[in-house]
């Protein structure tokens, strides 16, 4: 009786995996968690300040959109970095991180049976949105032999009569991949071709390293067929202040807004006050955090190729996708063993999409000291399974 209770669409979807390792994990004595996709660094003070002091000055909501002080600083910042070009007024919406951004942005567009082309390995919460959604997402597979980069081909050939939108994420998590500006400009003109939308999570846009980022809602004629998502918890370390945003065309930011005014009154107030302080003095502390990441890159990049695991060389967000299926294990035994075995967690690449089969994501967004005991404790279980 009661799974009869619960929504279709909700039975559909499958817990995270994510989510499923991490818990294990925390439960375990010495375990060493690569797992959950989080920066080790506490939010700077300067931000953290700011946070302090709105707390002592209103503990009020804000507009539902968000402080337009915040909304004009973000649209300047996009602007400087990228070139888009947003009214900061009528197309940007202030969220609950990016998550609920992109619920937003699924449930504002999707319409039952409506399917969505989602490049693969994927954040896991991408097909889970749109399923929420009641619409349904079509993977489209990509192979470390291209750098897991989507090409323009690929989405073509999976668009049918019903296809609405292409949802896409980089720098990408899982993989660390970024997409190049040629292969953008490649689903920017299959978008166009067919008059779709463009839902472009860039959660990592500031964490690449020796490339430029590409974002899509700057490139010719993809303002008007883009919903730009982003956010604060990765750049800024501000995980647990809860803020993202969305930015698009009037007529979308306005039905993400009826989503987000229905569900939420705003978003943190004491958050968008640390948000403003971030856009406002913050680059010094990404720039000295990124070069944090990239130290760590190599190192667990290299370690994991001098064990055994081949890696994808990941050039955004903080992840590495070793390949171990030669190892004869599933990527979830491997994990499971790893953790049990190892008290190392990291989490299966398949829960990331079917093209994460014989992949694990390791998360390098700790402590060096942390990073190079796992390896230790990943060489002595790869050398006695194999």
């Amino acid at each position: 009786m009661g799974s009869q209770r619960i929504s279709r669409r909700v039975r559909a979807v499958p817990p995270s995996g994510i989510r499923r390792f991490f818990d294990i994990a925390a439960t375990m004595p010495d375990v060493i968690s690569l797992g959950v996709g989080e920066p080790d660094f506490m939010t700077p003070g300067d931000i953290r300040a700011a946070g302090q002091h709105s707390i002592d000055q209103t503990t009020a909501y804000t507009s539902n959109s968000g402080l337009l002080e915040l909304r004009v600083a973000l649209a300047a910042h996009l602007n400087r970095l990228y070139g888009a070009d947003y009214n900061p007024e009528s197309e940007v919406l202030m969220t609950v991180g990016v998550s609920e951004a992109l619920l937003a942005a699924t449930l504002a567009t999707l319409d039952p049976g409506d399917e969505v082309l989602i490049p693969e390995p994927c954040f896991v919460a991408y097909p889970a949105c749109v399923m929420f959604a009641d619409a349904k997402p079509v993977y489209v597979p990509t192979r470390v032999e291209d750098g897991f980069q989507v090409s323009g081909a690929a989405l073509e050939a999976a668009i049918t009569p019903r296809t609405r939108a292409i949802l896409i994420g980089y720098p990408n998590n899982p993989t660390g991949a970024v997409l190049s500006r040629e292969r953008m400009l490649e689903v920017a003109a299959v978008a166009a071709r067919h008059d779709l939308l463009v839902i472009s999570d860039e959660i990592y846009d500031r964490l690449v390293y020796g490339v430029s980022h590409t974002c899509v809602a700057a490139l010719p004629g993809m303002h008007e067929r883009t919903i730009l998502l982003g956010g604060f918890s990765k750049a800024y370390a501000m995980t647990g202040w809860r803020l993202g945003w969305l930015a698009a065309p009037p007529e979308i930011t306005a039905a993400a807004r009826k989503v987000h005014q229905y569900a939420i009154m705003s978003a943190p107030t004491m958050s968008q006050y640390a948000g403003l302080a971030a856009l406002r003095f913050g680059e010094e502390h990404v720039q000295a955090m990124r070069a944090e990441y990239d130290r760590r890159r190599q190192v667990m990049v290299n370690g994991f190729n001098r064990l055994g695991l081949p890696t994808f060389e990941p050039q955004g967000a903080f992840y590495a996708f070793p390949y171990i299926g030669h190892l004869g294990l599933s990527s979830e035994l491997f994990c499971e063993r790893l953790l049990t075995e190892a008290q190392v967690a990291v989490v299966p690449g398949d829960a990331f999409g079917p093209s994460g089969a014989g992949y694990v994501r390791a998360c390098y967004a700790t402590a060096m000291d942390r990073i190079e005991q796992a390896l230790e404790r990943i060489e002595r279980f790869v050398r006695r399974i194999a």
